[in-house]
């Protein structure tokens, strides 16, 4: 009697974590991590001690995985292969401490919420949460409930939030119509992001996302920016980070550091794009918002370098921002003290945001692992010795 109780709760056991989806990051297929620079690809310019989004000093960035189930799609149960993305620009600051910002729409067929008000303010007020299409109100509602709770208030009482959440679809690979995305998977994302070094490939909104029809995902790359306004002066080093959702792309487009990838590797996922790319531009470089307007504008000749034309199926929307000039949106003061680099001498960070950009869609394709989801769809990873053997031929 004592074993069949024992195989009975086992049962149930089991049946739980089956019905439950496993929030945490797919096991990789190498242990290592690899990069695009660690296959010996050639980038132009310097990139930070991480080569990512995080080298801006304050950037934090977080996740939350969600995958679960196989075979046939059944609506509300899986299978599931979506996830959460958060950026917090000043870190646990970013709830007090908005950040001047631009936004940029290289083509419309997407989301990103509270842009009207970055183009009306300049400011970016709290953190920027990237999932999936069908995810974005939950995602919206989520972050108001997170800033409600954690008290960001003004000193009356009075508060209000327009969160910027953004999308790119997923529903190749996942069950998007099951709203499988919740608030707490909002919260874990805000609460465990960190700076240093970041996931990247299928995590987090990156999770079923589909890139030149290879694995898509996350990608990030910064760039170390040395700006001299005299040759007698010493220059002034500066960071840009970009962080990417790459979901964009057929395959006969592709190209890495110059080369017809397309051509040596041929395949199709689809007929038709129906993805997006969703970009995050950051810099501890002090710019006014129309500035990093300009900033975001670069992403897309970041993108065009790896071969995308921007469909008319693909949501291209960029996001840029400065973590320089704190509390510039504090009321208790009539005016401000605001520093600015003369638009005479951005072309230095307009080069690092284009670098950082094909930089972080290769780290996109590569740092990745193919997938199954919902009805079996594959989408295989970027082959790395297939890839190696390419780029020695024409380099």
């Amino acid at each position: 009697m004592a074993r069949l109780t024992f195989v009975l709760l086992l049962v149930i056991v089991l049946d739980s974590f089956a019905r439950e989806p496993i929030k945490s990051p797919p096991p990789l297929i190498q242990a290592k991590i690899i990069r695009a620079r660690d296959l010996g690809i050639p980038f132009e310019g310097t990139p930070g001690k991480f080569n990512a989004i995080t080298d801006v000093s304050g950037v934090e960035v977080g996740y939350r995985t969600l995958i679960s189930g196989e075979g046939k799609l059944e609506v509300g149960k899986g299978p599931v292969r979506t996830g959460v993305t958060a950026i917090l620009p000043r870190g646990p600051a970013s709830l007090n401490d908005p950040v001047y910002a631009g936004f940029f729409s290289l083509n419309g067929n997407g989301e990103m919420t509270g842009t009207p008000w970055i183009e009306e303010s300049g400011f970016l007020e709290g953190p920027i949460i990237i999932t999936n299409t069908h995810s974005v109100g939950v995602a919206r509602d989520a972050v108001i409930a997170w800033r409600v709770k954690h008290g960001a208030a003004d000193k009356t009482g009075y508060w209000w939030s327009l969160p910027v959440v953004a999308e790119t679809w997923d529903g190749w690979l996942n069950d998007i119509n099951g709203f499988h995305v919740k608030p707490e998977d909002v919260w874990h994302a805000l609460d465990t992001a960190h700076g240093g070094i970041i996931e990247e490939g299928s995590v987090g909104g990156g999770t079923g996302m589909i890139c030149y029809e290879f694995k898509g995902g996350n990608g990030t790359a910064s760039r170390k920016i040395d700006i001299r306004i005299s040759k007698d002066a010493p220059p002034q080093s500066f960071i840009v980070g970009v962080f990417l959702q790459a979901n964009f792309g057929r395959r006969p487009q592709l190209t890495i550091a110059g080369v017809p990838v397309d051509k040596e590797i041929p395949g199709e996922v689809y007929k038709k794009e129906s993805g997006s790319c969703i970009a995050v531009v950051a810099t501890d470089a002090p710019l006014l918002p129309t500035q990093l307007k300009r900033l975001a504008r670069r992403v897309s000749l970041g993108l065009a370098r790896t071969g995308s034309i921007s469909g008319n199926g693909s949501g291209d929307l960029f996001v840029a921002f400065s973590t320089a000039n704190p509390n510039v949106a504090n009321p208790d003061q009539i005016t401000h003290d605001v520093q600015t680099i003369p638009n005479d001498l951005l072309d230095p960070l307009f080069a690092g945001v284009v670098q950082a950009t094909e930089e972080a869609v290769v780290n996109a394709l590569i740092d990745n692992h193919s997938m199954t989801g919902r009805d079996n769809h594959r989408v295989d990873a970027l082959p790395h010795d297939r890839l190696r053997e390419i780029m020695k031929r024409f380099h």
